[in-house]
């Protein structure tokens, strides 16, 4: 009797043991692909044929070979910073791609999260994927008329409410990441913009992360614009210009 009993409380507790691990299924493991269709969402914000939806100085800019066209000439010196002003707005969160081509002394950038700059045609103020012909400057984080430098290539930083950025990390030697790109040829630069949080990529390597958390500084309007910037003669060509909101 005694050893029936024995029996039956082990086999109770075998019973209570697989009860205790019966639960939900556990998900099967996925890993990271590669992006879905490239034209998922997508929308063109330039049509390759003319500056249709666009706005600068026809002294400056020209749609020419299917790309947005900014250079300055010697008789065309610039005394102030000017863009080419997308017509749209994009306030929220959003991605955008477009492929650029710059000669050896340019310097430009695309701006967003902009607005206007009273008194001054065409000129914006806030942040900019900033570019240069001797990429010095190329894959930053730097605030037209603002906060100036907000994220050198290969910095994560943060802003905190009335404090200057504070460098948290890093996402690669700034010198080893000059190297991926393209001189004198098309480069592809990624922006991805998430409340105060600006990744600027290009060609397929994070350059710099910028997470702002200074409400106050936030721009709120959305103006997209592209530059020719203050000094010597240069030619900068932007193309296959895209956008996408979540």
């Amino acid at each position: 009797m005694k050893a029936l009993l024995l029996v039956l409380l082990l086999l109770i507790a075998c019973l209570s043991l697989g009860a205790a691990e019966v639960g939900p299924p556990k998900p099967k493991q996925t890993m990271p692909v590669l992006p879905a269709e490239e034209t998922l969402g997508w929308k063109p914000m330039f049509d390759g044929k003319s500056l249709k939806g666009w706005t600068g100085d026809p002294k400056y800019w020209r749609c020419e070979g299917g790309a947005i066209v900014g250079e300055i000439t010697p008789e065309t010196l610039v005394k102030n910073n000017t863009f080419i002003i997308w017509e749209g707005s994009v306030a929220g969160d959003f991605e955008l791609k477009a492929e650029y081509r710059i000669t050896d002394k340019g310097n430009s950038g695309i701006n967003y999260h902009s607005t206007d700059v009273v008194g001054l045609p065409f000129a914006l103020t806030g942040p900019q994927a900033d570019i240069d012909g001797q990429n010095k400057h190329t894959g930053q984080n730097y605030e037209e008329r603002g906060r100036t430098f907000n994220a050198l290539r290969g910095q994560i930083t943060r802003i905190r409410p009335g404090v200057k950025a504070e460098i948290i990390g890093s996402v690669g030697d700034p010198k080893e990441l000059v190297a991926f790109i393209h001189n004198g040829d098309w480069n592809e630069y990624h922006l991805v913009v998430r409340a105060g949080t600006q990744i600027h990529i290009l060609n397929g390597h994070v350059m710099s992360v910028v997470i702002d958390d200074e409400p106050a500084l936030h721009h709120p309007e959305g103006k997209i614009g592209v530059q020719v910037h203050v000094g010597p003669p240069m030619k900068v060509e932007y193309r296959n210009l895209r956008l996408k909101t979540p």
